[in-house]
């Protein structure tokens, strides 16, 4: 009763602002329904690793914690995808730009002429060189002027493109980015540890998720985001005559991320030991996407704990074999 004399009373403008924050907290509401809702992109091969390519609704099984979840929506491998193309243009990629800009092509040229692309380089700077079009002349021109050189911003580099890909709704998501993995930031950091630490392995200093890496997973996980990274062979410590043990740490774990990334969002890590296979490369990660469908599932477990979700999936057909991410942290 009290409560309602203090509404009677307030001015216009204090119902204005009540009214405003009202809402925001409904939108608040309508974010963590959202967050709730899990997307899932789902490749499926039979036993001799062939794509399945003819499967609906009713051919998969979505299971959270062994608990058989309900399917809201099924997209099939013909669904456009929206897809950030990321290029390392630090230092290490100067004396090879020519096979990354054909070779980046040759994936263009493998995609869906109804896919989205956007196109971002890297180096000490984080560029935007097309937002997202189906224009591949446009894109082509973004592959050509790409350029730079300076330090290696891997991890800013996929924020920012999963802020960009969060501005296309609903669409299907991929990122594939080419670079060494060797973040400028994180192999700092890791030498601070292992200076800090002081020890006899100095592997023993190193995590492979850092607070950069975890803020990427979680971004992607929320919008259901598959990362392909391409992993250059430069840096590579064991072509030194002579690598010391801390060089071998710092490149062993920055290649653990990458294969974390791939594994976590249901991608691949492509090793390129040989710049003549990146373009054989990228046309297979193209042909991945193009054999992808993509499922969204509304978890029975409404808790938001932050705690692990582990996700499995089943095929009515035992000759098949699906896979995805293994799992979200329900935060």
């Amino acid at each position: 009763m009290t409560y309602r004399k203090r509404i009677s009373l307030v001015p216009i403008l204090a119902l204005l602002v009540l009214t405003a924050s009202s809402v925001s907290a409904q939108d608040e509401d309508v974010i963590r329904v959202d967050s709730a809702i899990v997307r899932l992109n789902v490749g499926v091969v039979d036993r001799e690793g062939r794509p399945a390519m003819a499967l609906d609704r009713s051919s998969f099984r979505i299971f959270e914690d062994g608990v058989e979840q309900r399917i809201l929506s099924f997209e099939s491998v013909a669904a456009p995808f929206s897809v950030v193309l990321i290029l390392d243009m630090s230092g290490s990629t100067l004396t090879f730009r020519d096979t990354i800009r054909s070779s980046a092509m040759r994936f263009i040229d493998a995609l869906d002429p109804a896919d989205r692309i956007a196109v971002v380089e890297f180096y000490d700077k984080i560029n935007l060189l097309n937002d997202f079009t189906t224009r591949r002349d446009r894109v082509f021109n973004s592959i050509q002027v790409a350029n730079g050189r300076g330090k290696t911003q891997l991890f800013k580099a996929l924020d920012f493109s999963l802020d960009r890909l969060s501005r296309e709704g609903n669409r299907r998501k991929a990122i594939i980015v080419l670079t060494d993995g060797v973040d400028t930031f994180a192999r700092d950091q890791d030498r601070a540890a292992i200076e800090r630490l002081k020890p006899l392995n100095p592997a023993e200093a190193l995590r492979t998720e850092n607070e950069l890496m975890n803020r990427v997973l979680a971004k992607s996980d929320r919008q259901g985001v598959t990362i392909y990274p391409l992993a250059l062979p430069t840096g590579d410590p064991a072509k030194l005559a002579d690598p010391s043990p801390i060089q071998t740490a710092l490149y062993s774990t920055a290649r653990d991320r990458l294969g974390v990334l791939a594994q976590r969002t249901g991608g691949e890590l492509a090793a390129i030991n040989r710049l003549e296979e990146m373009g054989l490369l990228y046309a297979q990660v193209a042909a991945n996407i193009r054999a992808l469908y993509t499922i969204e599932y509304q978890s029975t477990n409404t808790r938001r704990d932050g705690k692990w979700r582990s996700v499995s999936i089943e095929t009515k057909d035992s000759g098949l074999i699906s896979k995805t991410r293994p799992g979200y942290f329900a935060r």
